[in-house]
């Protein structure tokens, strides 16, 4: 696998550890819990976008994408700790996460000084990324999180644009980081199908 912030997840698990005893003592589902941080990410998404000169709310971008991963940990932590797997869990679990990418990054392109249509490019190709991610299974491969530009390393990455976009730097850099992550999300498409079918029992070794 391609680092990736993903590879971190293992000990940001850990950290939730109190979060799930006390969610799993309140009988909160895991579906629950994706469905809030879906409705918490387009709340914020939408908030950005009726008021993207307010300073205040990029500032808070990076730590309502912190909350909002660690929502997206424990729901699959919950649902692993209470045996409430499901297939309606699992179609929630992807739909949701790219609905919340598109609310949240969007907003970025009513930012003066970014280009418009090299923000549209960086979300469709981030949605390309977590599709040629699911579609592994179509081949008899496990869903792929190879990087390096996942739904992590995104969070980290529009995190950082909300701090430049606080600190008023130039425009200019918020187009370069833009610029990376989409060079970075094609290299992710690529890598995600490249192990598929390396992994795939149905292609011929």
């Amino acid at each position: 696998m391609s680092i990736s912030i993903y590879q971190l997840k293992p000990r940001f698990q850990q950290l939730l550890r109190p979060f799930l005893n006390l969610l799993t003592r309140l009988g909160i589902t895991p579906n629950q819990v994706t469905l809030a941080a879906m409705v918490l990410s387009v709340g914020y998404g939408a908030a950005l976008a009726l008021a993207p000169q307010c300073l205040g709310l990029w500032l808070g971008l990076p730590f309502f994408l912190l909350l909002r991963m660690a929502l997206n940990a424990i729901d699959g932590m919950l649902a692993n700790a209470t045996g409430n797997k499901t297939a309606l869990g699992a179609l929630l679990n992807e739909l949701c996460d790219q609905v919340s990418d598109v609310a949240l990054y969007l907003p970025a392109a009513l930012l003066a000084g970014v280009f418009t249509h090299l923000l549209v490019l960086v979300v469709v190709f981030a949605l390309l990324a977590e599709f040629a991610g699911v579609l592994a299974g179509s081949i008899g491969v496990a869903r792929r999180f190879d990087g390096p530009m996942g739904k992590s390393d995104r969070a980290f990455a529009f995190g950082l644009l909300g701090l430049l976009v606080w600190a008023g730097v130039a425009p200019v850099w918020h187009n370069a980081l833009l610029a990376v992550v989409l060079l970075l999300s094609l290299v992710t498409v690529f890598n995600r199908l490249r192990q598929a079918l390396r992994l795939s029992p149905q292609v011929k070794q």
